[in-house]
């Protein structure tokens, strides 16, 4: 199993599954014809592979039987009767299981999978389609040094690979996970603004999204903590701090702490 002849294999192929295919052959890591998917509804299956030239398949054991890498991309009640009728396929010594199933570690598949199954549990977000994605991972996996390697090879770069430990991999799957849709909210509130104010609508989704994308990279670039860049931003009596002022009146930093404990539970 090299990156140059890996086959990645999808068993399930919603909108997580798609954004992975999309971003990985976006970014050339490998053509189309290289992964295969299967889904519960082929002719939907088959009508989504087409966009990329995934090749859609009948049966999870059809993928287990072709694909070097299998992602395992079902909803959480399915993982058992999925894996079942193909654990003496997913664990071949030469092929490498990815579970991307939210809330499965890799205790979770301790008696779903043959020992020796060679796996690994990541959560990746929706802007791995675009090669700017998080894979929250957990440390702790069964694969070889050489499968470790390739799984790097493949997804750097489409994505930002988070080792954790499993006792921080669900606070980091939310941060990771759930704040795109915070962001989106965000970015949609800032063009409302922008719009109030006489912007066209496009203009102002324009500038709310370069804006987030850059402060994101600023931050990336240089690793300027968040708290230096506001204040490089706010001069004394100026604009920008009376907007921050506002910002902290409506609680804005606690309700974003509130979202994530809600998630979290806590």
């Amino acid at each position: 199993m090299t990156a140059e002849t890996l086959t990645i294999g999808f068993i399930g192929y919603g909108n997580m599954a798609q954004a992975m295919a999309q971003g990985l052959v976006r970014a050339g890591v490998l053509p189309g014809e290289r992964i295969v998917a299967c889904a519960n509804h082929y002719e939907k299956l088959a009508e989504n592979a087409g966009k990329l030239g995934v090749r859609p398949l009948h049966s999870a054991q059809e993928v287990a039987s072709v694909a070097d890498m299998v992602v395992i991309a079902v909803k959480p009640g399915q993982v058992a009767s999925v894996c079942e009728p193909i654990r003496d396929e997913l664990g071949d010594g030469g092929r490498m299981v990815v579970s991307i199933v939210g809330g499965f570690r890799m205790e979770d598949y301790d008696g779903l999978l043959n020992p020796g199954t060679h796996l690994i549990c990541s959560i990746p977000n929706t802007p791995i389609a675009v090669g700017k994605g998080i894979m929250v991972t957990q440390g702790e996996d069964t694969l070889t040094s050489d499968q470790r390697q390739l799984f790097d090879q493949t997804f750097e770069p489409v994505a930002l690979i988070e080792r954790l430990g499993s006792d921080l991999t669900s606070v980091a799957t939310t941060i990771a996970g759930c704040a795109p849709a915070y962001t989106a909210m965000y970015m949609e509130a800032l063009a409302d603004a922008g719009v109030k104010h006489g912007l066209p609508r496009q203009t102002a989704y324009r500038l709310a999204a370069r804006m987030t994308e850059g402060t994101g990279a600023l931050y990336t670039d240089t690793g300027t903590i968040p708290a230096a860049m506001k204040d490089a931003v706010c001069s004394p009596g100026g604009s920008t701090i009376r907007g921050v002022a506002a910002l902290e009146k409506s609680g804005f930093r606690g309700s974003i702490i509130d979202a994530i404990d809600t998630v979290e539970g806590v």
